[in-house]
């Protein structure tokens, strides 16, 4: 029986000092046998000549759409690039490219063949510390990530530039590791037969036509899980509270506004799943009663709350025999020991299987922010997770609910 074939990495290399770093990791990935072939963008040859990686794969160097040989066999170069890689990793990645990413452009191989692979994306910043803060550079990481792009977060420290603070390329061994999670999520393909349904946003409550009872969740934690999901294999439905991102792609999503229509959508879909994440911000109260018109500014107004469907229960009162249940716990604890102690009694007033805990109290974490810290607890255990991208903390989860799922089944 032959052998298979060798998993193909796509290296894509571009125009920043960290350029030279990327011989070094094509050792790293090769000792792991995955098959490096080398994309270079005409800014990295002023840093490092084409030869030194075709030395180091034995593949020829793709440098620009207009080689002669671009169009061989019948197939366009950089679709048959795109079509066989089966992992694009941009290492460094300048803040130049992940512009151009974000934005669809498309003006030499690099960026053509990030539009034209539907194979997972992975990019490994590097750059000035003021350009890693600057908000188009975070504008067009979070889009990225929201389209399902991993992003290997900087390190930090003394810069080539003679400045410190975060954009300096993560270290090699770290970035191969990344790599090889991502390749094992990919090939193990671990929630294939899972039918996951995930609550995300924030649900408004009415006080008057234009009025409503909010909270500030951006929705980005349910739609990373959505969007992690899907990538190992799993049919998910999103069921999504108001929110500006758009729908990871392969996933069905259910608009909602109102807690009351939300608990309505995920009991109906309630059936089909085997596995239920409540990522959303429900609203815990909602007024008894809504104008009819909007209420005039003529004094002070007193709002009679009332209480919100409690979803959680509801799902695992109604759940079928082995469907889990994942639940999220935004706490503002004083300390990390408040934190555990009351989600652990969330946990247990809820039903669920497990809970993830996070504080959104602190500063650049949780609610409306790209990044997320938390503890995924069960009856028996507790993991702790630090502050990263919530695409990366989406998986992380994943993996524990993967062990959880494993440990019933043994049990």
């Amino acid at each position: 029986m032959p052998n298979p074939l060798p998993f193909k990495v796509t290296l894509g290399v571009t125009g920043g000092i960290a350029a030279y770093k990327s011989a070094e990791l094509v050792r790293a990935l090769q000792q792991h046998a995955l098959d490096v072939h080398v994309v270079m963008t005409r800014a990295a040859e002023e840093f490092v000549r084409p030869l030194t990686f075709a030395a180091l794969t034995g593949h020829k160097v793709i440098t620009s759409m207009w080689q002669t040989d671009a169009y061989e066999g019948g197939s366009i170069e950089h679709i048959s690039e795109a079509e066989s890689t089966n992992l694009l990793l941009v290492a460094p990645a300048t803040a130049h490219t992940l512009a151009k990413f974000a934005h669809g452009l498309a003006d030499d191989f690099l960026s053509t063949l990030y539009l034209a692979t539907t194979a997972p994306v992975m990019v490994a910043p590097a750059m000035n510390v003021n350009m890693w803060n600057h908000a188009a550079t975070k504008a067009n990481l979070a889009t990225l990530n929201q389209r399902g792009v991993e992003i290997i977060e900087p390190g930090s420290g003394y810069l080539a530039c003679g400045m410190t603070g975060s954009g300096r390329l993560a270290e090699i061994d770290e970035i191969a590791d990344a790599v090889l999670a991502r390749i094992q999520r990919v090939n193990e393909n671990d929630f294939a037969g899972e039918t996951v349904l995930i609550t995300a946003g924030g649900t408004r409550e009415p006080i008057d036509p234009v009025r409503f009872i909010g909270n500030r969740s951006s929705g980005r934690m349910g739609y990373a899980l959505a969007e992690a999901a899907r990538s190992r294999g799993a049919k998910v439905i999103l069921i999504s509270a108001p929110t500006a991102l758009a729908a990871p792609a392969g996933c069905e999503r259910i608009d909602v506004t109102t807690a009351s229509q939300m608990h309505a959508a995920v009991m109906a879909h309630l059936p089909q799943a085997t596995l239920v994440i409540k990522a959303a911000a429900v609203s815990d109260f909602r007024p008894a009663a809504a104008a009819p018109q909007k209420l005039k500014r003529s004094g002070p107004l007193t709002l009679t709350l009332e209480p919100t469907e409690d979803i959680a229960q509801s799902v695992a009162a109604r759940r079928n025999p082995g469907t889990l249940l994942i639940v999220f716990a935004a706490e503002t604890a004083s300390d990390t020991q408040e934190l555990i102690r009351n989600a652990k009694e969330k946990l247990k007033s809820k039903g669920a299987d497990a809970i993830v805990a996070n504080d959104v109290s602190q500063p650049g974490l949780g609610f409306d922010s790209e990044e997320n810290a938390a503890t995924f607890i069960t009856a028996t255990r507790e993991a702790a997770y630090p502050a990263q991208s919530k695409s990366g903390l989406a998986h992380h989860i994943l993996d524990e609910v993967a062990q959880l799922r494993a440990a019933k089944a043994s049990a």
